[in-house]
């Protein structure tokens, strides 16, 4: 059943279209990943979706009642807000009937006790006497704590929280704009156990290929103001795509072609042009038209890394180092290695664990509080930061790249910075902007032909990801496999790390960082793939505190209790008191059987299983849930009633 539909939908940004008579439909349960190039128009899609802007032409058809929730990709604000406060911003409705009615409990006027009936007519309709209940549940679930401020959380448990509030509200369809986006590895993971449990539809944009793999049932492509829909898994949309594209070009050929061949008929001497059949050329002028209006599909971006002489046969050797955090955790502990030329290592650990300052101090950037480090011969680094603190953000994309010259010498040859600017699909126009005005992915192509521009036979990249498009970052894996220097990398794609690297440097927690042969798949399959987690906010730690649910009976006590005292308090039956009395032991076991399908669900080879299973897992998960819903609510309304009694 389609919970939404685009009806020849077409929007623009200026003279370029983003969207050309679209129709499509989500339905019921549908998990689709939103694919396009960067500025295909993914986001704008997206705000259509959430109501944030209009179409030019067409319509949106929602389902009746339809409850969305959306994931921005932008990180919420590091300020003083409450964690709580923040998730409970997912149902503003709700929100905002119970803080009126909140003012008003204390007043006895006839106006306001008339407005507090109404109210508790709304809240009862929207079920909003147990929002207070579904807030403490899902912040259990999620590992958050309710009173922290969000100005002491990381880029990746602020996301959390926004995930949160987004399905706090129970969405029939929830929007996901680059989710994991500066998430590291764990995250990613739990993410997407988290929405495999998600029994509604889900649309989510994504350049994370094991993301898509692991979340996607069907890819929804955005190409050239047209949606195509291609049902299945990530690898047969691959090839399907891969047939269209030909097909494209064949039919383009044969066009073009016919073309060239009226464009020689109506050229023809004068009694040609005096017999011309009138039809003919009117089928021409036709054909001019569709040829013109063709949209040509934009070119790759042509990385070439300009190559260095050959540096020394040991690039790096790190001898028994160690460093510690300002608050003296260790980072490293007694680490040892040795980087040879041609080697290419993966460094994997969750944020903060040290990926960045260990990368410093091997080459030579920060000194250890202990041990040594000895650098090779003929380096020439190259480095790509996250930080994107290389960059000018008040010069333009030229001057970035070109540093006062006109031309970069790139293996042996002069070429014009503009020509070059091209390869990474850098328009003239676009060249000239300054790039505080790019988009995220623009500024990662720029800082790669940055990169590239310069000779070298050591290349460090450090979260090189963020935000590319799905052709280049297949195009930079292509070109970093035919560098024949070393590469040092940091990222928390895992298709990207197996791509590249031939070793990993993996962060287990206490400042231990173990070596393993092979890129991250070839890690999971000698440890099982568990990163140490030493955060206080951490999913495993807020389990060992074993929160309780005496919170949110609180929480939901302090929002219902103007309702109790609307009510004539009734004595409990035996009945009614047993029941109660039973319900906290029915609600410890449905916690245990959820906590353990959770950690069957968490297993790195969950989802490689057999469907069936999965689906059957999940479904028994979201089942159970939902009875723990429904009973702790039943709990809170008891306990009221015989608090009423006294």
């Amino acid at each position: 059943m389609s919970i939404v539909r685009f009806e020849n939908v077409s929007l623009a940004y200026g003279l370029k279209p983003l969207l050309k008579d679209v129709t499509f439909a989500i339905e019921a349960g549908d998990k689709l990943c939103l694919l396009g190039r960067n500025g295909e128009g993914k986001s704008s899609l997206m705000s259509l979706l959430t109501g944030a802007q209009q179409p030019d032409s067409g319509q949106l058809i929602f389902e009746k009642s339809l409850k969305i929730g959306f994931l921005p990709q932008d990180l919420p604000a590091a300020d003083q807000q409450r964690v709580v406060d923040v998730v409970a911003e997912g149902a503003p409705a709700i929100a905002a009937l119970l803080r009126e009615f909140d003012s008003l409990s204390g007043e006895s006027d006839q106006k306001s006790v008339a407005r507090l009936a109404h109210l508790q007519d709304q809240i009862e309709a929207f079920d909003g006497w147990n929002f207070q209940t579904r807030i403490a549940q899902i912040l259990k679930r999620f590992g958050l704590e309710p009173d922290v401020e969000m100005r002491t959380l990381s880029g990746g448990w602020r996301r959390r929280v926004l995930l949160a509030r987004a399905l706090v509200d129970n969405p029939d369809l929830l929007l996901l704009d680059e989710p994991t986006n500066h998430l590291d590895i764990n995250t990613i993971r739990w993410l997407e156990a988290r929405l495999n449990e998600f029994n509604g539809a889900v649309l989510f944009v994504s350049h994370d290929r094991a993301f898509v793999k692991a979340l996607a049932s069907g890819i929804i492509e955005l190409d050239r103001g047209q949606l195509r829909a291609f049902r299945g898994s990530y690898e047969n949309y691959l090839v399907d795509k891969k047939k269209q594209l030909e097909e494209e070009e064949r039919q383009n050929a044969l066009f073009d072609k016919r073309l060239s061949e009226e464009e020689v008929w109506i050229r023809k001497g004068i009694k040609a042009r005096r017999t011309r059949n009138e039809g003919r050329v009117r089928a021409l002028k036709a054909m001019r038209e569709e040829r013109m209006a063709r949209l040509e599909r934009q070119g790759k971006s042509q990385l070439n890394i300009a190559a260095a002489e050959l540096s020394g046969k040991q690039v790096i050797e790190a001898h028994d180092i160690s460093h510690a955090f300002e608050d003296g955790r260790p980072v490293i502990q007694e680490f040892s290695t040795t980087i040879m030329r041609g080697d290419r290592v993966g460094l994997i650990g969750v944020n903060g664990a040290g990926k960045t300052t260990l990368m410093r101090i091997l080459l030579g950037k920060l000194a250890p509080e202990r041990g040594r480090v000895k650098l090779g011969t003929k380096l020439q680094i190259a480095y790509f930061d996250q930080l994107r603190e290389g960059l000018d953000p008040e010069k333009t994309v030229f001057e970035n790249v070109a540093d006062g010259h006109d031309y970069v010498e790139l293996n042996g040859q002069s070429r014009h910075v503009m020509s070059y600017l091209n390869d990474f699909l850098f328009t003239a126009e676009r060249a000239r902007t300054p790039v505080k005005a790019l988009s995220g992915g623009e500024t990662n192509r720029l800082l790669l032909a940055r990169l590239f521009a310069k000779p070298a036979n050591v290349i460090v990249l450090d979260e090189p990801t963020n935000d590319l498009d799905v052709e280049t970052l297949e195009l930079l894996e292509e070109r970093l496999g035919e560098f024949d220097g070393t590469i040092l990398l940091t990222s928390h794609d895992r298709d990207f790390l197996d791509q590249v690297v031939t070793s990993t440097m993996v962060f287990e927690g206490n400042g231990r960082v173990a070596e393993y042969v092979g890129g991250f798949s070839e890690w999971v399959r000698q440890t099982g793939g568990e990163l140490a987690d030493e955060s206080a906010f951490s999913v495993t730690a807020m389990a060992a505190k074993g929160i309780e649910e005496a919170p949110a009976k609180e929480a939901v006590g302090a929002a219902k209790s103007e309702k109790a005292e609307t009510r004539k308090a009734k004595k409990l039956s035996y009945k009614l008191q047993r029941e109660l009395d039973m319900l906290p032991a029915q609600i410890e076991s449905l916690e245990n059987e959820i906590a353990k399908l959770q950690v069957q669900i968490a297993e790195p080879d969950f989802f490689n299983g057999e469907r069936a299973e999965v689906e059957r897992v999940t479904q028994t998960l979201a089942q159970k849930e939902e009875v723990l819903e429904e009973t702790v609510s039943r709990w809170v309304e008891l306990s009221e009633l015989a608090e009423g009694e006294g």
